[in-house]
């Protein structure tokens, strides 16, 4: 099992980098993973969808599609692509130390 270290912790992760145990995700790890996946910086809009990620997971047991995301996190579809390019759902759940949500490739 592969196992990444972020802010000197130790944690499991699959095959893409998604945390196997989101129990073990501290706040303090998100700035180094954003800034292994090419987000040089979190703002505050990045960490209000990083939270809504986490409370969504920690509610419904998967994080939100992009489509929900965007209607309910407060942060716009368009916003969202250019605060987490490439798949917001997918960047954002892997900040958040969450898994992968259903749906996303």
């Amino acid at each position: 099992m592969p196992t990444r270290t972020y802010a000197g912790v130790e944690v499991a992760v699959d095959e893409q980098g998604f945390f196997l145990d989101p129990s073990r995700w501290d706040e303090a790890m998100a700035p180094e993973i954003a800034a292994a996946e090419g987000v040089a910086e979190l703002t505050d809009r990045h960490w209000q969808v990083v939270k809504f990620m986490r409370h969504e997971y920690e509610e419904k047991g998967t994080g939100p599609s992009v489509r929900a995301l965007g209607k309910t996190s407060g942060v716009p579809i368009k916003e969202l692509y250019a605060l987490f390019p490439g798949g917001p759902a997918k960047l954002a759940a892997k900040i958040a130390g969450i898994p992968k949500p259903r749906g996303c490739i």
